[in-house]
């Protein structure tokens, strides 16, 4: 999914709540740890919290605690294990049938039964109104869905998807009331209503943009989750340095990977000489940066103008200069931890080269200096990040570059969409810990950055055969799709983040929410007694 770092700040006038509460009690609620509450900030933004409509790191941050889906992630599995459901597994040998048997006695927040005919409508709410900035293309493989009686539902795939039950995993298969949700439409951020650890008590909007959502435990949640806390805030910022004051002043207990990576850097060095006060977890993620290209643009549509800007990206610079450290240069579109992963970018392109890159692009006749735009919303480096990518592109003469900036998050959305730009800064986060996350959803048919691109031979040959395989172990189809992408470039894999949350003392359990699935378990944190 795609992970934006935006928001304004708002004011009480624009609250909009699940319940009735007043602005002060809202505020007294969510503002410190009073009452129990557990604060977390982010700069991640997000528009849409209806499972249907929401793929981004801000929307399944919520989605994840709130919702439950069949199965899910326990903290440090790649593998998916029953939640909402008793039990699920593939019938016969094609991997074309999924039966799951729900666990007995489900209930939504509301009191509303959960059953089969609700997981149902849910997978067929998604798949009809096919949000384009959705999670259907999750869910493309399923033909259709049977429920028998309240328990049973079975999944008739179009072809083999080996990867379906990680898929059904995410905020893709939330699970949601069909009471509550309506067919063929979104639902408005302030009346969801889920099964998870959690229920959401209120959502404070800035426009069309949550500010901030206060969370409290479900009773009747039955699942895997054990929660250790009972009452769960999270606030958006609008910048990084905003968040840092925030958790220096107590408003904020911990953060996600939003800090200024100098920022994390220093805490973390302050951390281990034990002169900070503030804690630092420090762990493996699987959230990717790309530098993206519009291949129907007519400069950077060309092959040749794309490969010259893989021999001059310099991702030792990025990872060190820009980010102090705090991710890792990536040479693939699959990151390293994941079975499957290679280093194709580097093995054709070896390091920055700007004579390298002058014989591509003489050889295929372009005329240089290339003049090429780059646009950025947000980064959590800010401004330096397409500074340092401009600096090293235009290194030699070979490129003349102009940066941009969106900082409206959904006009940026909007832009790539319709394409108005011709190259431009996305970060992904895994829906589900497997290579194919890194594939299907960016690179066949334009992908979710809708760039444009297509390879039939790995959309119609190499993809399906890969998701057929109930052995993960990587390898095959993923090696060759990773080398035709180094070789025509629709995006250049800049880096692969390490995760850095910084807390507060007193709270424990950060480590344990920590691993390359991209879920953040608000059910593990909790609050040492003073």
């Amino acid at each position: 999914m795609t992970t934006p770092n935006r928001l304004a700040v708002l004011g009480c006038a624009a609250l909009v709540a699940t319940t009735a509460a007043g602005c002060a009690s809202v505020e007294k609620a969510a503002g410190g740890g009073d009452d129990g509450t557990i604060t977390m900030g982010t700069t991640n933004v997000t528009s849409v919290l209806d499972p249907a409509g929401a793929y981004d790191a801000g929307s399944w941050l919520i989605l994840n605690n709130a919702f439950q889906s069949l199965l899910s992630f326990p903290s440090g599995a790649t593998v998916p294990q029953p939640d909402a459901a008793e039990s699920c597994q593939f019938t016969g040998s094609d991997a074309l049938t999924y039966t799951c048997t729900l666990r007995s006695g489900l209930k939504f927040s509301n009191g509303h039964p959960l059953t089969a005919q609700d997981v149902k409508f849910s997978i067929d709410r998604v798949k009809k109104i096919a949000d384009p900035s959705g999670p259907g293309p999750l869910l493309s493989t399923i033909a259709s869905v049977d429920a028998s009686g309240d328990r049973e539902i079975t999944f008739h795939l179009e072809s083999p998807d080996a990867v379906l039950p990680a898929k059904l995993a995410s905020a893709a298969g939330a699970i949601v009331d069909h009471q509550v949700f309506p067919a063929d439409k979104l639902l408005d951020n302030a009346s969801l209503v889920g099964s998870g650890p959690y229920k959401i008590d209120s959502v404070e909007m800035d426009g069309k943009a949550p500010r901030r959502i206060q969370l409290s435990g479900n009773p009747g949640y039955q699942g895997i989750a054990e929660r250790k806390n009972d009452k769960f805030t999270v606030r958006y910022f609008d910048k990084p340095e905003e968040l840092k004051s925030a958790l220096d002043g107590g408003d904020v207990d911990l953060t996600d990977n939003s800090l200024d990576p100098a920022v994390a850097a220093k805490i973390k060095s302050d951390d281990l000489a034990g002169t900070g006060t503030l804690r630092v977890a420090e762990g493996a993620s699987g959230e990717t940066r790309y530098l993206v290209f519009n291949t129907k643009d007519e400069t950077a549509g060309n092959q040749a103008v794309r490969q010259a800007a893989a021999q001059l990206v310099d991702r030792k610079s990025i990872s060190q200069d820009v980010y102090a450290g705090t991710v890792q240069p990536l040479y693939s579109v699959v990151p390293a931890g994941l079975a499957g992963h290679n280093t194709a970018f580097f093995d054709k392109y070896g390091e920055p080269d700007p004579a390298k890159a002058k014989r591509i692009l003489t050889n295929a006749h372009v005329t240089t200096p290339v003049k090429l735009t780059l646009t950025w919303s947000r980064a959590r480096a800010g401004a330096a990040e397409l500074e340092a990518v401009k600096q090293e592109l235009e290194n030699g003469g070979l490129f003349q570059v102009t940066v941009e900036q969106e900082p409206d998050w959904t006009a940026y959305q909007a832009g790539w969409k319709n394409g108005s730009y011709q190259a431009y800064t996305v970060g992904w986060t895994p829906d589900y810990a497997d290579a194919d996350d890194y594939i299907s959803p960016l690179v066949v048919n334009g992908g979710a950055y809708h760039n444009g691109w297509n390879n039939t031979q790995i959309s119609d040959k190499l993809v399906p055969e890969s998701i057929k395989l109930t052995d993960r172990s990587g390898g095959g189809a993923y090696d060759q799709i990773q080398k035709i992408l180094a070789d025509a470039v629709p995006m250049v894999p800049l880096f692969q983040n390490k995760s850095f949350y910084v807390y507060r003392p007193g709270i424990t359990g950060v480590d344990s929410t920590m691993d390359n699935t991209g879920v953040f378990r608000f059910w593990e944190i909790g609050r040492t007694a003073e």
